[in-house]
């Protein structure tokens, strides 16, 4: 307790004389919410600035922007946001005069190659955002796979995050795995965010309203993971009118409903496949029976303004997978589901004071149940997880900016697993194989942050967080820092690091995601910790295209490897090795936002090495997630009213394979017979060959009985190349021979979609 509150009152000191340092300070202050003019959504980050000033802000989560200590004055106040008309309205300053303006803006198609705004930048200098990707919603929208526009298949065209294959949809940032992580949905956190066996994700897009995707150095706000961030943001609904948007698939067909009710609005979206359905109509073959396969996905969300200052909403979030099979003496059920629900509450305190509290549930569970002869094998899992968050932000004045809050967590981990039990004549399994096991766990969380623009040029952002982990007794200590130094008018240079920890482990299978087990760390394993050392030039070499540079190095301690010869186990050291890491490298991207051509090309060079002591005789290896060329090019181009066509390109050296140098044959005492195995190579020590991949995409706008329509015709792998899930080596036959399990064909699509 001593040593917290030491640095709670060194963070208090530290923004004390942060707070002394601001000149011409006055009382003169504007504020409010940015919002789409046709159905009241909040505009997140749009910016909001006084011309030829440094005065300016970006708009937070919730759409809410503060500019403080204005001097007396008329100006210009700016509004802009990729895709809506500039707002401009001229504003009068006399002596502590406190305006309060909410700013409808008109959205408009993004063709103009003047849209953008360089007094931005301005705003830029105030916000350091380190390794922070933003690309607009409409553009993710655009990349689709079998018809369908999945977040976490377009977030995989961004250099720097990698997948296990064209089938995965995990996403390995920076040489970190999934399970590090940390992705939220209206601040609440989601722990299974892929459907199909990982083949998409679990957010519908239609439901989207922002993405923010930070791949290292974030701030103090956000911890409990190693990696990477990834914030979505939920729809809020049509204030103004009633409408809905449906679409039907190849693989799947949506629709979502929204509208206002009371003093503010309603949003409810879904999505289901339907082979399940189609499988009634087909004669099954009792030799050859189709496995039933369904996911279904909703999002709802309902939002009231309770008062002038005060916004209120409650979202929730629900999915499902369930793979069902039986015939030829085998049946099993696969079940896995998010039940999400989460309260919402802002409130503002003054012009330069807001707050954000958030109440979430967060249930994850999966579960596998077989029979085959008399032999029945179940295993399921849960993790239910209970938060309370609150934040601050104090806008203080142009120059200093804080935020800080706290979150605590309550965690309850479920196994339950028998896997050779015996059924006896009542049909239930005998418990002598079971393992039942029951585990809570608390996290408790303190986290301040403050961005001090020195001058013109430089601006710094220090923060601290301070977690304790009960079921650990441990408390760990997490300070950030990010810098921001402005090297020319158009090019600038930023510099972060911080100290990052997890108490979280994953049980997972890479190349599925269907058995994730969380558990947390316990006494036999330590907390893990990673290290972010990032440096990031970011300039506008020509006007309209964005280009940004990074150079990182990570590090990562008490990492986790599953032990797959653990047959049974009662710690975490039970089953996972425990061992350490490290990767590097660099990211190239280059993106243009606006006007009739829009995308993005990135390239990436990285290396990432793990060390555990019981694997590969404790040498150093490369993952098979390692990949050490990685380029992605991803081009819209609007035609004309009618027609948008796209097309998405990927490169990358080929994943780590384990090779084998010799085969054997094992007998058991007394028999003549016995079975071939193969001696392997070092562990991960070959690459399969380079991967590539093209897909085409295009859009045809019309009516539909006066709706607006849309047909949207995509060809997934175009060029037919057929990539390796994984190379083993068939010791069936006197000869060994070696062979490849390949990925998908190409596969066209259609869709329809209309919005009413």
């Amino acid at each position: 307790m001593k040593r917290i509150f030491s640095l709670l009152i060194l963070v208090y000191i530290f923004v004390s004389t942060f707070q002394l340092k601001a000149e011409f300070a006055t009382g003169n202050s504007i504020s409010g919410f940015v919002k789409d003019k046709e159905t009241g959504e909040t505009l997140v980050g749009a910016s909001v600035f006084l011309k030829k000033t440094s005065y300016g802000n970006r708009t937070n989560k919730s759409g809410f922007f503060s500019i403080t200590n204005i001097p007396q004055g008329e100006f210009t106040l700016v509004v802009s946001y990729l895709g809506y008309q500039i707002y401009e309205k001229p504003v009068k300053f006399k002596l502590n005069e406190t305006i309060k303006l909410n700013i409808d803006l008109n959205p408009i198609k993004i063709k103009s190659e003047q849209i953008v705004v360089t007094a931005e930048r301005e705003v830029e200098k105030r916000n350091i955002s380190i390794s922070k990707v933003d690309v607009p919603v409409q553009q993710l929208k655009e990349i689709r796979i079998g018809g369908e526009a999945d977040l976490f298949r377009a977030l995989q065209y961004l250099p720097g995050i990698l997948t296990i294959s064209q089938i995965s949809s995990g996403l390995y940032v920076r040489g970190g795995s999934p399970d590090q992580n940390l992705i939220l949905l209206d601040g609440s956190i989601v722990y299974n965010p892929t459907h199909l066996f990982g083949f998409f994700s679990t957010f519908n897009t239609d439901a989207i309203k922002d993405v923010e995707l930070i791949k290292g150095g974030f701030n103090a706000e956000y911890g409990g993971r190693l990696s990477s961030v990834l914030e979505i943001t939920q729809k809020d609904g049509n204030a103004n009118q009633f409408e809905g948007k449906g679409s039907i698939g190849a693989i799947s067909s949506r629709l979502s409903l929204e509208g206002p009710i009371g003093n503010g609005s309603w949003f409810i979206g879904g999505r289901r496949t339907y082979l399940d359905l189609i499988k009634t109509f087909i004669d099954d073959d009792p030799e050859n029976p189709i496995p039933d396969f369904g996911f279904y996905d909703v999002n709802a969300k309902i939002t009231q303004n309770i008062s002038e200052n005060d916004r209120l909403s409650l979202s929730g979030f629900l999915t499902n997978d369930n793979f069902n099979f039986s015939g030829s003496g085998i049946n099993f059920d696969m079940d896995v589901g998010n039940q999400l629900g989460a309260l919402n509450w802002t409130h503002i305190f003054s012009s330069d004071l807001f707050s954000r509290t958030n109440f979430s549930y967060t249930r994850y569970s999966s579960g596998f149940t077989g029979e085959q002869s008399d032999y029945y094998t179940m295993f399921k899992n849960s993790i239910e997880d209970y938060t309370l968050r609150s934040e601050i932000e104090w806008f203080t004045n142009e120059s200093i900016t804080h935020k800080f809050g706290f979150q605590t967590t309550n965690r309850s981990f479920s196994i339950i697993q028998n896997f050779t039990g015996e059924k006896d004549s009542t049909s239930s399994a005998t418990d002598a194989a079971t393992t039942n096991i029951n585990i809570k766990d608390w996290n408790h969380s303190l986290f301040g942050q403050i961005n001090y623009l020195i001058n013109d040029l430089t601006s710094i952002q220090t923060g601290i967080r301070i977690d304790y982990w009960n079921l650990k007794d441990q408390l760990t200590i997490d300070p950030r820092l990010a810098i921001r130094y402005q090297l020319f008018d158009n090019i600038s240079v930023k510099f972060g690091w911080g100290i990052y920890h997890q108490n979280l482990r994953l049980l997972t299978d890479q190349n599925f995601s269907f058995f994730d087990t969380w558990l947390p760390s316990d006494s036999t394993v330590p907390i893990s910790k990673s290290n972010h050392y990032i440096l990031t030039f970011e300039t506008e070499p020509v006007e309209g295209y964005d280009f940004n540079f990074d150079l990182y190095y990570r590090t990562f301690n008490g990492i986790s490897e599953l032990n797959r010869f653990a047959l049974q186990g009662t710690t975490a050291r039970d089953v996972f090795f425990v061992g350490n890491g490290y990767s590097y490298g660099f990211e190239l991207f280059t993106q243009k936002k606006y006007g009739k051509l829009t995308g993005w090309f990135g390239y990436a060079y990285g290396f990432v090495i793990s060390q555990f002591d019981e694997i590969n005789n404790g040498k150093e290896f490369n993952p098979k997630y390692d990949r050490r060329h990685d380029m992605k090019l991803v081009v819209n181009y609007e035609i004309n009213d009618s027609w948008v066509i796209g097309a998405n390109f990927v490169f990358q050296s080929g994943q780590p394979y384990t090779g084998a140098t010799s085969r054997v044959r094992v007998n058991l005492d007394g028999q003549s017979y016995g079975q071939n195995k193969i001696v392997s190579s070092d562990l991960y020590g070959l690459r399969l060959p380079p991967s590539h991949q093209l897909n085409l995409n295009a859009t045809y706008s019309f009516k539909t009985f006066g709706l607006p329509s849309a047909l949207i015709m995509d060809i997934y792998n175009v060029y037919n190349r057929r990539d390796i899930w994984f190379r083993f080596y068939n010791t069936r036959d006197d000869l060994t021979t070696v062979e490849d399990i390949r990925l998908l064909p190409i596969i066209p699509s259609i869709s329809y979609e209309i919005k009413f």
